[in-house]
């Protein structure tokens, strides 16, 4: 059973990442908390019980390397995250679709669907170092 997982996940093709989606859906779902240019600065942040992170600068806290599983478990769901005294809205259901796998930043494949990799590649884009 393993290996046929294992051959499955190795066989499935790297889903292409397309950032102007992943922007469309950001601003959609997203912008509200983090803000516009995902600085943590979103006009529902001042309500918030824990202030949203700046995602602009998730590579430059995390070693230059951007925490992938963290991102993805975070906006499917399997990584909740309590603010406001309830859990950060999960998306997974509405992202869900089509199954996809990426490499992790440890090289290892991780499933995910492709709304969420959009996601990710518009992240990837606006990384920045912190001021």
């Amino acid at each position: 059973m393993r290996l046929t997982l294992l051959a499955a996940l190795l066989a499935t093709p790297l889903a292409a990442q397309d950032a102007a989606n992943g922007r469309m859906l950001y601003d959609e779902f997203c912008a509200t908390c983090h803000g516009v240019n995902a600085r943590g600065d979103g006009p529902m942040a001042p309500s918030l019980l824990l202030q949203p992170p700046d995602l602009s600068t998730l590579m430059d806290r995390n070693q230059g390397v951007l925490p992938i599983i963290r991102i993805i478990t975070r906006i499917d769901g399997r990584d909740p995250l309590v603010s406001h005294g309830s859990p950060m809205p999960i998306y997974g259901d509405f992202f869900a679709g089509t199954d996809v796998a990426t490499k992790a930043e440890t090289g290892q494949p991780i499933m995910t669907s492709k709304p969420i990799l959009d996601l990710l590649e518009w992240l990837k884009s606006v990384q920045r170092e912190r001021p």
